[in-house]
């Protein structure tokens, strides 16, 4: 029987019938690797370090060992052979295997066009786009294979658009040079290949408006921030040599600069206290709004807050940060004078691109914030799709907008009592605007932050969090803030995979939201999945680069999962207010062998909680594989629990 190989996109072995074959994915990328570079065999050294990286090569011949015997039962199932083994080399047998790497390397026995729209096809894709390896050595290979087809994509999109315009196939030489377009957008050299590719048929025009539409949506990451003092590097240096992180660390993998944009909130220089905390809302409305973009990347409220309280140094500290662009904001005047004044500045040469005062009456709160948003992105992102930038419905009802922003105010501060006030502000905004989907979100979240802070397990609050961002995701489906309440009530309500679900699709429409991200993170943790938390956690601090607590916190969670106790804790004790993981420490404390600091964390626990029942505590707390929930039982049980 003839079998065929899948590199671009999904890695899959097909049999004849061009149905899925069970077998060791990393033997799949043992092939690939062999079919990629032409090698009819390879040392199991080298092997062994391109799946496992070479941190501890003793462990990774040990791994490369078992997966040999893994490869030899399949093959000897399946009644064919793919790879041969001796003691020092493994060697490819291709009589019985096809792939599409081949495809690629055989290009010249077929005519250009076909083979540019076979290239074009694979290279959107993505050459083992969803490959699960994360050792360095693998992940620099697959960013320099995909490169090594961006140039033959570009040789022949060169050749292709010097033949006559009746045999050049105007169509598809316009597409693959998009596909190269989106794949390297900054590389000059493709500006050319472009232009000619687009000049038939009057397409320049056509090509302008793809340009700037294909730009906003281009993936990719940006440049990472400086490390913050309160920054914690999520995967620790002791990690195993299989980090997910690996990938997301290297610098071959960002592919688009992305403009970085603080959106500070304003100092109040007026005697308006109320206005203050309402114009601090609505930068911070602003900023998550501009999280839907794929053009700008913001850094988030919390971070920005503080970046605002910095005087005299704050020039310095935003370059630390690696911003771009900053929106300097003050309030200021009294009584029907109140106003708030706003600049934009590009930091690299300190200019003012646009500046404006705003009335601050409430009936002025949703123009404000359009025209403060629109001129951000004409200044910085250039070309927005209207439904990324504007909830047109904001401006429908001002006052149900005015209530909205004090109760986001009161979300911050988490206090029972806080999110009871936070809920009447919302309640009162609907009542103003019952289809006011952001409102119906908020509520939810109130919900869910009173069952975290009771810690009483009690179901109904999350229900009620779960109907609440329920209506919000029937009202409004095109924002995140629904799926991510629903995704968060949903983790607490034990259902994981589904609030990961939720939170994937909100991540999707949202992908700069820095807080989203932490729940992403943290429900990843409850999944049983720290590297991937680890990963995940680390976006959310760069857009967030003075970290929140609550963030470390989840850093300080996947290490407790991954046994790394020392990294955990040190983690917790570059927090604020460390007291808050209490519990955490006291189990890292005592896997670490400190019983007597372990014990002295038990008793302060004991005194601001007294009626605390681990095991009810545990039954409260979701927790996907067994070995998680017995691991961390393991340490609060050894601190005295």
């Amino acid at each position: 029987m003839q079998f065929s190989l899948r590199t671009f996109g999904q890695l899959v072995l097909l049999d004849g019938e061009g149905q899925d074959v069970a077998f060791p994915e990393k033997a799949l990328l043992i092939l690939a690797y062999l079919l990629a570079t032409g090698s009819q065999y390879s040392s199991r050294a080298t092997i062994a370090r391109f799946l496992w990286g070479d941190d501890d090569v003793a462990n990774s011949l040990t791994n490369l060992r078992k997966l040999i015997s893994r490869i030899k039962s399949r093959q000897a199932n399946l009644g064919v052979e793919f790879l041969g083994f001796d003691d020092t080399d493994i060697h490819l047998i291709t009589r019985s295997l096809a792939t599409d790497i081949a495809s690629i390397s055989a290009a010249t026995t077929r005519p250009l066009l076909e083979n540019l729209a076979i290239l074009a096809q694979n290279i959107r894709s993505k050459f083992l786009a969803k490959a699960n390896c994360q050792s360095r050595i693998f992940v620099d290979w697959r960013e320099s294979e995909r490169k090594r087809y961006l140039v033959l994509l570009k040789e022949m999109l060169d050749e292709a658009t010097h033949l006559p315009a009746a045999t050049r196939g105007v169509a598809l030489v316009k597409e693959a040079a998009l596909v190269l377009f989106e794949a390297d957008p900054r590389n000059e050299d493709i500006h050319p290949v472009l232009l000619r590719a687009f000049e038939a048929d009057g397409g320049l025009e056509q090509l302008k408006y793809l340009f700037e539409q294909r730009k906003t949506r281009m993936p990719g990451r940006a440049t990472p921030a400086p490390a913050s003092p309160y920054r914690v590097t999520p995967i620790a240096a002791n990690s195993p040599p299989n980090d997910a992180a690996a990938e997301y660390a290297s610098p071959t993998h960002s592919i688009l600069r992305i403009p970085r944009v603080a959106l500070l909130p304003p100092g109040n220089d007026s005697i308006n206290a109320a206005a203050a905390m309402v114009a601090s809302s609505l930068i911070e409305d602003i900023t998550l709004g501009f999280c839907t973009l794929h053009s700008l990347r913001v850094i988030a409220p919390y971070s920005a807050m503080h970046m605002s309280r910095q005087s005299e140094n704050r020039h310095a500290l935003l370059r630390r940060y690696d911003i771009d662009y900053v929106l300097d904001t003050r309030l200021s005047g009294s009584g029907n004078d109140l106003s708030l004044f706003a600049q934009l500045i590009h930091l690299p040469d300190s200019e003012v691109v646009w500046a404006n005062h705003f009335a601050f009456g409430n009936l002025d709160l949703a123009r404000n914030k359009r025209d403060i948003s629109r001129h951000i992105v004409l200044k910085v992102a250039g070309h927005v799709e209207h439904h990324e930038l504007a909830r047109a419905y904001f401006g429908k009802n001002p006052a149900a907008y005015h209530q909205y922003l004090v109760g986001q105010q009161y979300l911050h501060r988490l206090t029972v009592p806080n999110m009871h006030r936070a809920r009447a502000q919302m309640n009162t905004a609907l009542r103003e605007s019952n289809d006011f989907a952001p409102a119906l979100s908020s509520v939810a979240r109130t919900y869910s932050k009173e069952w975290l802070l009771t810690a009483r397990g009690d179901t109904d609050l999350l229900k009620s969090a779960q109907a609440y961002a329920t209506q919000a995701i029937a009202l409004r489906s095109d924002l995140a803030d629904g799926y991510r309440e629903l995704g968060v009530a949903k983790l607490f309500q034990g259902s994981i995979e589904e609030s990961i679900e939720a939170l994937e699709l909100a991540e999707t429409l949202s992908p700069h939201h820095a807080d989203l991200i932490a729940d992403h993170a943290d429900t990843l943790v409850h999944a049983s999945q720290p590297v991937l938390a680890l990963q995940k956690i680390q976006q959310a601090m760069e857009l967030n680069p003075i970290n929140p607590d609550s963030y470390i916190w989840i850093a300080a969670g996947a290490h407790y999962a991954l046994g790394q106790f020392q990294t955990s804790l040190d983690c917790i004790n570059q927090m604020v207010d460390p007291s808050l993981a209490d519990r955490l420490s006291a189990a890292n404390l005592a896997m670490l062998g400190h019983a007597d600091e372990a014990r002295a964390t038990v008793r302060r626990i004991h005194e601001t909680n007294p009626g605390f029942d681990i095991d009810r505590w545990l039954s409260v707390i979701p927790f996907k594989e067994q070995w998680h929930k017995d691991l961390y039982r393991e340490g609060l049980k050894k601190a005295g629990f």
